[in-house]
């Protein structure tokens, strides 16, 4: 039986569902340097951790972040975003801009994500993060994907949960795009985005389907697209996707830089 086929089966023995098992899962690992140092023993001076948040969510951007590490000032803390109080990612968020360095966020918004996709999408905004260091990178350390780059790269799989670097970045990504989509619920107070982030909860859902969505709702995914009341369709909807995605494409992307 594959291993994830049985991981499923072992969560509904155990009566919990697949994010909670997930999340238990995640709890037990280690987040550590051990990722980093195998690099900086092999030379790489500038070793970037690179994550991405917001893959599941129906409304907004999907948010990357890049950070480089200051191997001479140790964080205390750093862990999977998912796994902080907000009141404590808030305050690791500014302890990684002010020690780190170098770190870049970078944002490709929902338009963008139902052209290409969102497994695309959430690559394009990482390579985004990443060509945005000062200084650059040498080494990449990725949460689970490679990027379309020529820098010398591992895909670590639960790698915010494992390496101190992608935790990082995970975490300011987070915390960036949390600020974001709060800032939009005066906007469209009807679906709960301060509390919900713009992910599936009950009350977000009701919502799609009493107002149907906003213009910044992901039109491409299931929820949305199948409220009853839909969002007239937008022009970039009816626009081509492209075929691939080039290390130099930057439309739709927006970036912040530290």
């Amino acid at each position: 039986m594959p291993k994830s086929a049985s991981r499923s089966k072992n969560s509904r023995a155990e009566g919990v569902s697949p994010s909670t098992a997930k999340l238990r899962l995640l709890k037990k690992l280690r987040c550590a340097l051990n990722f980093e140092k195998q690099a900086w023993a092999a030379g790489a001076t500038l070793v970037a951790g690179v994550d991405e948040v917001g893959r599941g969510s129906l409304f907004g951007p999907v948010v990357a972040a890049a950070v480089i590490l200051n191997p001479a000032h140790r964080i205390r803390g750093l862990r999977d975003s998912k796994l902080l109080p907000a009141e404590r990612r808030e305050e690791l968020a500014l302890l990684i801009r002010q020690h780190s360095i170098a770190w870049a966020i970078a944002a490709v918004d929902s338009a963008r994500i139902d052209q290409i996709n969102i497994y695309q999408a959430s690559r394009l905004a990482m390579l985004h993060a990443v060509q945005q260091l000062a200084p650059a990178a040498s080494y990449l350390l990725v949460d689970a994907v490679r990027l379309d780059c020529e820098l010398p790269q591992q895909a670590i799989i639960h790698g915010d949960a494992l390496s101190a670097s992608i935790a990082a970045a995970s975490i300011i990504a987070k915390v960036e795009r949390d600020r974001m989509i709060s800032a939009w619920d005066p906007v469209f107070p009807m679906y709960g985005l301060a509390s919900n982030k713009g992910y599936c909860t009950p009350r977000h859902l009701a919502a799609l389907r009493e107002h149907g969505p906003s213009p910044l709702h992901r039109q491409s995914f299931s929820p949305v697209w199948s409220a009853p009341i839909p969002q007239e369709v937008l022009s970039f909807m009816l626009d081509p996707a492209p075929e691939e995605i080039s290390a130099d494409e930057e439309p739709m992307a927006t970036i912040l830089e530290g």
